[in-house]
Order: C-alpha cells, then structure tokens, then sequence
C-alpha cells in the first residue's frame, strides 16, 4: 500500500491517545478525570486508541497475507514487525531502567531470578511477567510495580497474525467466515463480564483467549472491510451514519460494543478518505509502535524521578517527547533493519 492515506496518521494519534490516558491513570491512581471516561462512563481514550489499532491491523494485515502468497514469508514479515522493536524495549527496561529504579544493590537485581523472568519471558510474551525485583515507581498498589502495562495487547496482536494465517492457509479468508468471526466477537464484549469471571482463576490459557476474543470483533471487522474494499463501501454518507451511530452508543452505553462496527467503518474510512489530504505522519519514521510500548515505562520513570509529583498535564507532554525520542531511535536502528530482512517472493494469484 501506498503511503497516499492516513492509516499512519491514525495510528500516530492511537498510539498518543494511549499515552494520554495513562498520564490520568498513573498520576492520578485513577482514569476518572481522564475525558472520555467522564464524559461516557465506559472506557478510555487509550482503549479506543487499542481499538484503533486492531481495526487497521485486521485490514493491512488480511491485505499482507494476501499480497504475500506464502504462509512462510507472511509469518516472517509479521514477526520481524513485532520482535525486533519490542526486544529492544523489553532489554532497555530489564538492564537499564531496572537498574536506576531498584531499591536492590547492582549485583543483586542482576543476579535475581525475577529480573531474568521479566526478561526472558517477555521476550517470548510471556506478558503477565511484568514486574522487576526491587522496582516500585509510585505507591498505588494496582500498578506502581507494573513496568509496561500495554504489552498485554501484543499477544493478542500475534494471535490474530495467526487467525490469518491459519484461515489463509486454509482458504477461509471469505467473508461468511469472517461475518461468522465478528459475530462471535460481538457476542463475546456482550457478555463480557461473564466471560471474564469465568475465566479469571481458571488458568493462563482461558485467560488468554478471554483476552484475545476481546479484541477479535475490531480486528475482524477490518478484515470484512478489506474484503469488501472493490465495492463503493466507503462513502461520506454512511460515515455520517457511522459517526450518528457511535454517538448514539455512547449515549446509551453500547460504545465499546458497537465500536467494531460504527468505529471501525469511521476509521477505515478517515485512512482512506479522498477528501482528506494525507498528512506526514511517517517522515521521520513509523513512530507509533514505538510511542505504544514506550509511553507507559517513561511516565513511570518520570513519575518516580519526580516522587509522584506530576499532574497529568505535565506527565503527558514530557513522556510523549521521551517516548518520541525512544521510538525514533528504535525505528531507525533497530526496527526499520530488520525490516530489510523480509523475504521477498511472487505475489499469490487470483
């Protein structure tokens, strides 16, 4: 795909959605002052930035693999995507930020088995493992040791990569598959609660998939949009009725419910709006994976340098220029890189 549409403009503003949200939750103990959980009550700017997310993920990525022709090349190039910039990240927090954080001396946080837990198990994302010996950034119980709280997203980010592949591999990328998928992911955020009690002492394995099927209705519904993008689906009138629909839903408490299907045809469309002149947001790199998995250990950082002292309205701006930074350095030197390795082969036919 060209770079003449805004997916990366809108990932950008995703990825600042997250890192604002947590600038509430982490200087504050609480996401109750922070906009859209006051004004609606259901979630946060940082989770729609998730869904965000997930939505152009299931459309870029169903178009990947089917570019790619080749369940091999397909599941290299994802994994090139993900590992690099994360291991990078993953390395800083365990051997730089733990170090200037812990209470314990240099040689013992190294030679602590949680240190190489948190570590080594993130690396193969092993996500819950999420907490470094001796490092406490600010006393709220619930995430004061939490090192990089979005990481929870990227397993369920692969697993999808896997849906595709296996459907692909499969030949059921069709849409009565994927209407059958969305389905199935509405009714999972309908009984959301049930679902989550159910599986909460149940194991990590029903955990994970209680997780994963959270997010499968705003994935898959940008797979049905890709499916569907030969036909004259995206026109200003029905993003009318989109945007009439979501806030019609967040009127009446079904936003995250109906988000896969009202959010996900309004940020389809807004990526690929012909009105819309497409806005530089990848000169100086893909920033926004970067700003995503950085923002939350540097508002961290900055919390505890500081003792906590940080209003939002402060935390914010300095950790989103940190995390900038943070990301430019790791697309430039380590993500864009191993990009150059994805293999290169024929396009699938037909």
């Amino acid at each position: 795909m060209t770079r003449s549409n805004n997916f990366d403009a809108l990932r950008l503003l995703a990825a600042t959605a997250v890192i604002f949200s947590h600038a509430f939750l982490l200087s504050e103990g609480s996401e109750a002052h922070e906009p859209l959980r006051w004004l609606t009550g259901q979630t946060i700017l940082g989770i729609v930035g998730v869904f965000v997310f997930f939505v152009i993920s299931g459309y870029l990525v169903t178009q990947s693999f089917e570019a790619t022709g080749s369940a091999w090349r397909f599941a290299t190039k994802r994994a090139l995507r993900i590992w690099p910039g994360l291991a990078l990240c993953i390395l800083l927090c365990g051997f730089v930020l733990g170090p200037l954080v812990t209470r314990l001396a240099l040689d013992a946080y190294l030679t602590n088995d949680a240190t190489w837990d948190f570590v080594l198990q993130n690396l193969v994302l092993g996500v819950e493992h999420n907490n470094l010996p001796g490092v406490r950034f600010t006393g709220y119980d619930a995430f004061g040791t939490v090192v990089d709280g979005p990481l929870w997203s990227l397993p369920c980010e692969v697993a999808m990569y896997a849906m595709v592949l296996v459907l692909g591999a499969a030949r059921l990328l069709r849409l009565p598959v994927l209407l059958m998928l969305l389905a199935l992911g509405l009714a999972r955020l309908s009984f959301d609660q049930a679902v989550n009690d159910f599986a909460a002492d149940r194991g990590f394995v029903l955990r994970f998939a209680a997780d994963t099927s959270w997010l499968l209705a705003f994935f898959v519904a940008g797979m049905i949009l890709y499916k569907l993008r030969r036909y004259p689906i995206f026109d200003g009138r029905l993003a009318l009725v989109a945007a009439a629909g979501l806030a019609a839903s967040a009127a009446f408490g079904t936003l995250v419910l109906l988000f896969p299907l009202f959010g996900g045809y309004l940020i389809l469309y807004l990526a690929q709006a012909p009105w819309l002149p497409p806005l530089p947001a990848a000169r100086y790199g893909d920033l926004s994976y970067g700003l995503y998995i950085y923002g939350w250990p540097v508002e961290q950082t900055l919390l505890c340098a500081t003792d906590g002292a940080l209003a939002w309205w402060q935390l914010f701006p300095a950790a989103f220029l940190v995390s900038a930074a943070l990301a430019f350095l790791s697309w430039h030197l380590v993500e864009k890189r191993a990009l150059r390795w994805k293999p290169t082969g024929r396009p699938a036919r037909g």
